[in-house]
């Protein structure tokens, strides 16, 4: 792609993303969000493959129907209230809309079908975007308006989508398929505390951005689409690869890894809120996701290939790693000595 190009895409996402983030008024965070959908459209489709053509077109129909329902729900709101304020969202059909408007956007459960086919028609480094930047302008959108959501609503979607994350991704053989699920799955334990602690939803997304960049970097720079080549990665790249270890488990929430924060304080939120039974069944469900994280760590690093894969084995290089995979890496594993000075900032 010719870099002018590339930049004025980049600068589009970030102009959507900050004023989706600075708006007050319903049509502005209106116009942030559509900015961003047709920013990322030439990033998805850029290697005019039909797969990736594919799964731009999905990403379109998507995200128009869910900004669509979106500027329904602010309409229906402005005319039974005359607000057009974000935080002035009280109208009960208005909330409901607009819940599954950002479900949409966000790929919750029941709205997740597309997620996994545009990630895997996506190269890696836009499948990171389409995980974490894409996904910060509508989880402040819900942030903004926690106050008047349902929460039996996003109690029942936050389940759904832990529980269809984890089992969905468990047959998975492409490392962008288990990340999408992996996505749905903690996008399920960041709609289970937005109502009673909306901090700690983005003290969530926050840490999964961090560890899920980690993750993607890694995987992008050994080249590494499913598990078959994973296996054969530990020739070229052996201390990523084992890195690649902790930062998997560190997703899947084992202490004492970075990853175990969110969990940690998550279910701690539940059970002051007399949702004990909740948290249990989140805490089960999160195995789900941990046999595939297991599954994609003793790929890269435990095992050898036990017959002759199609896949040549590669020369074991020198060449130095990217900083920022580094700094990542080293971040998504050791935070969790420093979570009480986290937990204040944030």
């Amino acid at each position: 792609m010719n870099p002018q190009a590339k930049l004025i895409f980049i600068t589009s996402l970030l102009l959507g993303t900050t004023i989706t983030l600075s708006s007050n008024h319903w049509i502005t965070a209106w116009t942030g969000l559509e900015i961003n959908t047709l920013a990322i459209l030439p990033l998805i489709s850029k290697s005019h493959h039909p797969r990736a053509i594919e799964a731009a077109t999905k990403y379109f129909l998507v995200q128009a129907t869910a900004s669509t329902l979106v500027l329904f729900a602010s309409m229906t709101n402005a005319w039974a209230t005359g607000q057009w304020d974000i935080t002035q969202l009280t109208h009960p059909a208005s909330c409901m809309i607009l819940t599954s408007a950002l479900a949409m956007k966000l790929g919750l459960v029941p709205f997740h079908f597309w997620f996994p086919e545009v990630l895997q028609g996506s190269p890696l480094i836009t499948g990171l975007l389409l995980s974490t930047a894409m996904k910060f302008p509508p989880i402040t959108l819900l942030f903004m308006t926690s106050p008047s959501l349902n929460p039996i609503l996003l109690t029942t979607m936050a389940i759904l989508s832990a529980a269809l994350g984890g089992w969905m991704g468990l047959n998975q053989t492409q490392t962008r398929k288990i990340m999408a699920f992996s996505s749905i799955s903690h996008l399920g334990w960041m709609a289970m505390i937005l109502v009673y602690d909306p901090k700690l939803t983005l003290l969530n997304f926050y840490l999964y951005t961090l560890i899920t960049a980690a993750v993607f970097l890694t995987l992008n720079t050994i080249k590494a689409l499913n598990l078959s080549t994973l296996m054969t990665t530990w020739t070229k790249t052996p201390s990523l690869s084992a890195t690649l270890l902790l930062t998997l488990l560190s997703l899947a929430g084992l202490p004492p890894l970075t990853g175990f924060l969110p969990k940690w304080m998550i279910i701690q939120e539940l059970t002051k809120q007399d949702m004990t039974p909740t948290a249990t069944i989140m805490a089960l469900l999160s195995l789900l996701s941990l046999f595939f994280y297991l599954r994609l760590a003793y790929c890269a690093t435990i095992t050898l290939p036990p017959h002759t894969t199609n896949h040549m084995k590669l020369w074991h290089t020198h060449k130095p790693t990217n900083a920022s995979v580094a700094l990542l890496v080293t971040m998504s594993t050791l935070l969790l000595p420093i979570s009480p000075m986290i937990h204040t900032i944030v």
